[in-house]
């Protein structure tokens, strides 16, 4: 079950890492730059732990697609970035590949 709360924060640290580089400015604020580097180096850590137990297929497939979704709603919501249907009907798509994946592939349940 640990392996899911590490999946779960390394995909937030992730998400709070892409939506900072905005801030950033090239690099060139140091706090969003500091959030930056903490946010994707928590997330690799994790990602390496996670893969002792799950493929890095499944592994990769969650965290990408749950990241976009994250990603796209912290643009919608905190940064004002509109959304046309196709984009929300794209991200819906991805979120519902991931309940795939999770519900009903067997290779998350045989590691």
């Amino acid at each position: 079950m640990k392996v899911w709360l590490y999946l779960a924060i390394a995909i937030v640290a992730e998400v709070i890492a892409t939506s900072s580089l905005k801030y950033s400015e090239g690099f060139s604020k140091p706090l969003p730059t500091l959030a930056v580097a903490a946010g994707y180096a928590t997330s690799f850590f994790l990602l390496s732990l996670i893969l002792k137990t799950l493929p890095v297929s499944i592994t990769y497939a969650i965290w990408s697609g749950a990241g976009v979704a994250l990603v796209t709603l912290v643009g919608w919501f905190w940064l004002g970035q509109k959304l046309d249907l196709g984009a929300l009907i794209g991200i819906g798509l991805i979120v519902l590949g991931v309940v795939v994946i999770n519900l009903f592939s067997n290779t998350v349940s045989n590691h």
